[in-house]
């Protein structure tokens, strides 16, 4: 779930367009007619699903856009959208499931619009992207299956852009004091007030000091890349591939949201989709192995990536949930998308460090293990 960087001084960014707004941005930007549109929920950007009307020719029709309005400071960042666009570009390309932009009409990926709505006059980052069909994971009962192939898709998606994504913005993607990169556990100290006083501050404390301690040490000994960085049950969809009701088989079909690319390491987006895919499950814990097979089917991990990932997974759970409780304070009206999360996340969280490390690890080596090993390249 994207978020900005530090916000204590926080303007409110996030834009607030209209349905009316919209379809004459869509117009004026793209040269399109929109025949409807609707909102769809964001974390601090504005996203709508718009169909368009098209009468070319004798071919009349409708086409399906997601016109994504970037809020007013990460629209100050031209080149790291430039790098997350034209990333989703080369992962289409390359057979990935993910969306491609409609230019605009000088011919551009990108368009910065003024907002007109409160005070400052603040300008966006508007772009139409295709419209990919699917189920997120969210609304699914998940299987065993779907979490290996979410594993895959990490370690592959992970490997196609850090060997062979080249592009002059790619360096935009190092972003040091992104509060999303998991490297970044440490700064939730600035926004823990936001969760009071209870047992659940205590744990995130402790995650935060453990980290400190056991896996900032080790960055250096772990094997770098480009993250997605946040494969979560929202932006991954999913479509059956069989008739089976009593064992439903799914394949993704679409890859959402990559506003918190940046540089750090694969084990980073192995611990990242663990978590997210935790959250819906009813067996939680159990997740984690069925992810990692996925992964280490492409892309084994080390001993030290593997005795970090504990702590990576609640680090990714810390960030979750103090980002939005902090969030959450800034943008009430938003609250109930926010906090999706943490209707379950704060249950998980206390029940790794309540059954421990050591055993948790347990269950997700031995659940990866019991997978056939792929067969050597």
């Amino acid at each position: 779930m994207s978020s900005g960087n530090d916000r204590q001084a926080q303007t409110f960014t996030k834009p607030a367009l209209g349905e009316k707004e919209v379809t004459e941005l869509v117009d004026r930007v793209f040269g399109l007619k929109v025949s409807w549109v609707r909102p769809l929920p964001s974390y601090d950007d504005q996203n709508f699903h718009v169909r368009v009307s098209r009468n070319k020719g004798a071919a009349e029709g409708a086409d399906e856009y997601v016109l994504k309005i970037t809020n007013s400071e990460d629209s100050q960042k031209p080149d790291l959208i430039e790098a997350q666009t034209r990333a989703m570009m080369f992962l289409s390309t390359e057979g990935f499931p993910s969306a491609t932009p409609y230019l605009t009409k000088d011919g551009n990926i990108m368009s910065l619009e003024s907002g007109d709505t409160g005070p400052g006059n603040k300008k966006y980052m508007v772009r139409l992207l295709t419209y990919l069909p699917g189920t997120p994971v969210a609304k699914i009962a998940a299987n065993t299956q779907i979490f290996y192939e979410i594993g895959k898709l990490a370690a592959s998606l992970d490997k196609a852009l850090s060997e062979k994504f080249h592009h002059p913005s790619v360096k935009s993607l190092h972003r040091g004091q992104f509060i999303w990169n998991l490297a970044n556990v440490p700064l939730l100290d600035q926004y823990i007030h936001a969760l009071g006083q209870n047992k659940y501050r205590e744990v995130v404390e402790q995650v935060i000091e453990q980290f400190k301690g056991k896996v900032i040490p080790k960055l250096s000994s772990f094997r770098a890349c480009i993250n997605h960085g946040d494969l979560n049950d929202h932006n991954i969809l999913v479509d059956s591939s069989s008739a089976s009701l009593e064992n439903p088989q799914y394949r993704v079909s679409g890859i959402l949201d990559f506003s918190d690319m940046s540089y750090g390491y694969y084990v980073f987006e192995v611990a990242i989709a663990i978590m997210y895919m935790m959250i819906e499950s009813p067996d939680p814990l159990s997740v984690g192995g069925h992810v990692l097979a996925g992964f280490e089917s492409v892309l084994p991990l080390t001993e030290e990536e593997r005795g970090a990932l504990f702590l990576l997974v609640s680090g990714r759970f810390s960030q979750s949930l103090v980002i939005a409780a902090h969030t959450a304070l800034l943008y009430p009206e938003n609250k109930e998308y926010l906090m999706v999360t943490a209707k379950t996340g704060w249950k998980h969280l206390m029940k790794m460090f309540e059954v421990g490390q050591e055993a948790v690890e347990k269950t997700w080596f031995e659940t990866a293990e019991a997978y056939p090993s792929p067969a050597p390249a």
